[in-house]
């Protein structure tokens, strides 16, 4: 692994993934024995991140604010080739999935994940998830700081905390630096956003009560403006006030979303402020000491000086129009000069979105190793990012990704779709995601079309629980069954990004597979052709409204 810009388990870190594998070990070993019920077992293999889906166990493996040395990719790769059917999922926690696992090879697995400081802890049960963050991390030009120096701090503080580890219902936790927010953290349980006061201090605005799922809401701004410090301790607060007076009575209304909305924002800043006062300048308190040793080890790597353009890129821009379609979707600007940051898509047509084979995981690795620094990060969009990619190397990269079908130009295009893994897989889906995208992807996939719609997200889930994100896409699709069909509800206007945040409306009653996919062209068509300059297609449909929409899909308007 390199030397810097990640950050290293060390001995208490190590120590506590060891013991966890060894406690699971006992309990495997004692379940299979029928010493342990599976109505016993189920919390304790939910704590490793092992679900019993629909054929098969499946382990989510925890992927902090998305960011894996190639190493760990290697080994994520090694996994699915000895334990799984050669392949893994990325999500949109930013965590990978592995789909057919046996009970009796899941020790072994978080043994192997241990080997490179990885493990699957609270990526289940209810308590404070997987931490997210930007996927551009510490390489995106408008970045005030790097949000993954704050996740870890985070993730340290919240993993086994014991006050928060049993909470009324899952806890998720997103950080961005940037005010682009890629990272969609108006849409989670608390977000957290970095910026600037008017003398120049670095802290956090504090948005709580965000989600999807069931009932879907935009969080609230409880704090402005957090100062660093004071980070562990407002959290602290606010998990607190939830845990009090969060229900435990009804499923369906345990988020802190559901919270905030029933007892309104202003109590719940009251209702934390008064925690907060009595946790502030505690041991909580971060001191500048630990901000900065955490930080150091996110020192971006050491990056060669090299000129702000490449002329050999210039060049085949100018000649291969594959190129430039590439260049114009899949890579952008960096902050460092002489340098991109390129989005490898896992969104090959026909194929499910976000998987990858070992085969493909192990080309990536070598291409981290190659061309960014030996890094790769997974977006909550089911892509693999190089960061550190220098100009000159963009060439080579692309030509080796397109062998790999990771090239496609379709980053933030129609082609870009997010999905779950639906009935396919999941216990709790109503429909099938996979195959509806996998159509899509093959309607929408010439390339020269892809650029002229522009950036159109399209995401998909196959329940309510929304783990497709499909409220905040611009064409949203939710998968549900009608005595026994499966048919699709199509939502528009959705849009995660900072100052656009929205769910989207739905549409009108829900269709099969079929007219789904005929109701997505005739949108894009409409959107083609009452377009103003400039507009994506959320802006289109936000200036005309939903009737012609509505009349273009079911031929009326109500």
């Amino acid at each position: 692994m390199p030397d810097s810009y990640f950050y290293r388990y060390d001995a208490h870190d190590r120590a506590l993934v060891a013991e966890r594998v060894a406690q699971f070990r006992d309990q495997v070993a004692r379940r299979l024995s029928g010493d342990l019920t599976e109505e016993q077992f189920k919390p304790l293999r939910l704590t490793n991140g092992l679900y019993l889906q629909l054929h098969a166990y499946m382990l989510r493996v925890a992927i902090p604010y998305g960011t894996l040395t190639s190493g760990q990719l290697r080994a994520l790769a090694g996994i699915a080739r000895r334990f799984d059917r050669g392949y893994g999922h990325f999500t949109t926690r930013q965590n990978l999935q592995f789909n057919w696992i046996r009970l009796e090879d899941a020790p072994d697995i978080l043994e192997a994940l241990a080997a490179v400081d990885m493990h699957a802890m609270q990526t289940s049960g209810n308590c404070i998830r997987n931490v997210t963050a930007d996927h551009f991390a510490g390489a995106a030009g408008d970045e005030v700081e790097d949000p993954r120096i704050w996740a870890e701090i985070v993730r340290q503080w919240s993993t086994l905390h014991p006050e928060f580890s049993f909470l009324p219902r899952k806890f998720k936790i997103a950080v961005t630096g940037s005010p682009r927010d890629r990272a969609a953290v108006r849409v989670h349980d608390i977000g957290l956003r970095l910026h600037r006061d008017p003398a120049g201090a670095v802290g956090f605005e504090v948005i709580v009560g965000g989600g999807l799922g069931r009932t879907p809401m935009i969080g609230k701004t409880l704090r402005d403006f957090l100062p660093r410090e004071d980070l562990l301790a407002y959290l602290e607060a606010t998990l607190r006030v939830y845990n009090r007076y969060g229900r435990r009575d009804n499923l369906y209304k345990a988020r802190i979303k559901i919270l905030v909305h029933e007892i309104g924002a202003e109590r719940m800043r009251g209702e934390v402020d008064a925690e907060f006062h009595a946790l502030r300048g505690t041991a909580l308190r971060l001191p500048d000491e630990v901000i900065d040793a955490i930080a150091r080890q996110f020192a971006a790597p050491a990056l060669a000086a090299r000129p702000a353009r490449s002329e050999d890129v210039e060049r085949l821009r100018a000649r291969d129009r594959a190129f430039a379609r590439w260049l114009a979707a899949n890579v952008t600007p960096h902050r460092v000069p002489g340098y991109a940051i390129v989005t490898a898509a896992l969104k090959q047509l026909g194929a499910p979105p976000g998987d990858a084979s070992a085969t493909q995981m192990d080309a990536v690795a070598d291409l981290a190793d190659r061309h960014s620094s030996g890094e790769v990060r997974v977006s909550h969009e089911q892509n693999l990012i190089l960061p550190w990619v220098p100009l000159d190397d963009l060439q080579a990269l692309w030509r080796a990704l397109d062998a790999l079908g990771f090239a496609d130009p379709v980053a933030g295009r129609i082609g870009d779709i997010v999905a779950c893994p639906g009935l396919d897989y999941c216990a709790l889906a109503n429909a099938r995601s996979i195959p509806l995208a996998q159509r899509l992807s093959l309607r929408f996939g010439d390339a020269a079309r892809q650029q002229e719609i522009g950036e159109l997200k399209v995401r998909i889930s196959g329940c309510i629980n929304a783990c497709g994100h499909h409220h905040v896409g611009h064409i949203g699709i939710l998968g549900v069954d009608r005595n026994g069909t499966e048919l699709y509800q199509i939502s528009l206007g959705g849009d995660p990004e900072a100052g656009s945040t929205a769910i989207g409306e739905i549409l009108g009653p829900a269709l099969t597979e079929e007219r789904t996919i005929e109701a997505i062209e005739a949108m894009v068509d409409l959107y083609l052709a009452t377009r103003v300059a400039g507009e994506r297609f959320v802006d289109t449909y936000r200036r005309l409204g939903a009737d012609p929409y509505k009349e273009k899909v079911y031929g009326h308007r109500a």
